[in-house]
C-alpha cells in the first residue's frame, strides 16, 4: 500500500450547492473545520458520518458529464495521504503514473495510466 484515501473531489460549477446536495443525500457536515483544507467560494467539503470526505472544486466553464457519452466523461479525482511524498512519487511512477504538476503548497498531481488525475499529499 502506498497511501490512504483522503477524499474524493468532484468538479462542479457551484461548490456549496453540490456540497448541500450530497449532505442531504448522505448526511454529514458541510465545510467542517479541518486543517487539511481551506474552504472558499471555489472549494467546499462534506465530512460524512461514515468517515468518507467529499470535496467539491469549482471549475470555470464547467461541462457536466453526459454518461455514457465518451466525449463528456465522468469527472473526479482522488486525494491520497502518503507518509513520504518522494517515496510515493517513485512508487506511483513505477506503476505507470505521470507527474503533471508539483504544487508549491506541498502536493503533487499525477495522471494514472488512463489519464485520470490524482493527488499525493504529505499525510
Amino acid at each position: 500500500m502506498i497511501g490512504t484515501l483522503q477524499c474524493v473531489v468532484l468538479d462542479c460549477p457551484d461548490v456549496l450547492e453540490l456540497a448541500r446536495f450530497y449532505e442531504a443525500l448522505l448526511g454529514g457536515v458541510v465545510d467542517q473545520p479541518d486543517p487539511r483544507w481551506a474552504v472558499s467560494d471555489d472549494f467546499s467539503t462534506l465530512h460524512t458520518g461514515f468517515g468518507l470526505v467529499f470535496a467539491f472544486q469549482r471549475v470555470e466553464d464547467y461541462h457536466a458529464p453526459r454518461w455514457p457519452d465518451a466525449a463528456r466523461p465522468q469527472q473526479f479525482h482522488l486525494d491520497l495521504d502518503v507518509p513520504d511524498l518522494e517515496r510515493a512519487q517513485e512508487q506511483v511512477n513505477a506503476l505507470g503514473a505521470t507527474l503533471l504538476r508539483a504544487d508549491p503548497r506541498g502536493w503533487r498531481i499525477f495522471a494514472d495510466p488512463a489519464g485520470h488525475p490524482f493527488c499525493l499529499l504529505r499525510g
